[in-house]
């Protein structure tokens, strides 16, 4: 049964509007007020333990920046830790501080995601085989791929590969865009050298999956939708090797910063999965080759600069 066929299960609503939505806004309006009063009256001791640290200002900021930055990597498969991670460093925070708190906010998250994805009725990993087939290659050569990034960090220029990944990602999503109107053949072996340099970029470099992952299977005949929901659920498990290889390593999670990332990362994909939901097909493929097409020209923005 292919995602084209499935029905989404009805959503409840109170007055035409998305019972979650409303409970989404209560929720976000909450946390945002909380902090608020904590940043305007900070006489006022009632704020949790991993807000003071950071104070809640920053704290505020790091739960805002991953709302955001989680809610478009939701609904495009992409751009979580590539705008994520920038953004943190330039608050002040240290690399060794930020990249396991990423890794696990977007462990927990990619499960989430995957999860109301499946709800929503953006893919059917319980009955598409396709769908099924695809989550697994990603899934294996996200284990591999982690691996080999491991071993041969220290052997391959790092100038050279970011090069190659951009020349990837930008011509991904050129052929995206080319193809928005017609029905692509589904293609496996395509995904399995897009998934493997992927995940082996994500363990060598912290970034770069997404737009491979989903751009690749755009292009190999998969739906964006599904493609937007695989490349959740495949990315967590590649985040989950990468931040237990951080913890094997005495490498220890900043909770103060770890908390606000997850808290704000989770708050985002019940509306990122409801609003891919809503819109077209041909329009997610659309605005998935527009984003491959503008990371990899970041990509070599950053390259050359």
């Amino acid at each position: 049964m292919s995602i084209v066929d499935q029905k989404p299960k009805v959503l409840a609503t109170i007055g035409g509007i998305p019972l979650r939505l409303i409970v989404w806004m209560v929720g976000v309006s909450c946390v945002v007020a909380l902090l608020s009063i904590g940043l305007i009256w900070p006489e006022v001791q009632f704020a949790p333990w991993f807000v003071v640290p950071l104070g809640p200002g920053t704290t505020l900021f790091v739960f805002a920046a991953a709302l955001s930055c989680e809610y478009i990597d939701s609904t495009l498969g992409m751009g979580y830790g590539t705008t994520l991670t920038p953004l943190l460093l330039l608050a002040g925070f240290e690399p060794m501080q930020i990249v396991p708190a990423v890794l696990l906010s977007e462990f927990v998250t990619g499960l989430a995601a995957g999860v109301l994805h499946q709800r929503d009725g953006n893919v059917d990993f319980l009955r598409d085989r396709r769908v099924q087939r695809t989550a697994v290659q990603l899934s294996i050569l996200s284990v591999i791929g982690a691996l080999a990034g491991v071993a041969l960090a220290l052997q391959i220029s790092k100038y050279w590969l970011t090069a190659i990944i951009a020349t990837i990602v930008f011509s991904v999503g050129i052929l995206i865009l080319l193809t928005v109107r017609r029905q692509l053949r589904y293609r496996p072996g395509h995904i399995i050298a897009l998934g493997g340099i992927a995940a082996f970029n994500k363990a060598l470099s912290g970034g770069g999956y997404g737009p491979l992952v989903t751009g690749g299977q755009v292009v190999s005949g998969i739906s964006g939708k599904s493609a937007v929901a695989i490349t959740s659920l495949a990315e967590s498990l590649t985040c989950l090797i990468g931040l237990t290889a951080y913890l094997l390593a005495a490498q220890s999670l900043y909770w103060p910063l770890a908390v606000p990332l997850v808290g704000g990362a989770l708050l985002s994909v019940p509306v990122a999965t409801l609003t891919i939901r809503q819109i077209p097909e041909r329009f997610v493929r659309g605005s998935v080759g527009v984003a491959t097409c503008l990371l990899g020209l970041l990509m070599f923005v950053k390259l050359l600069a």
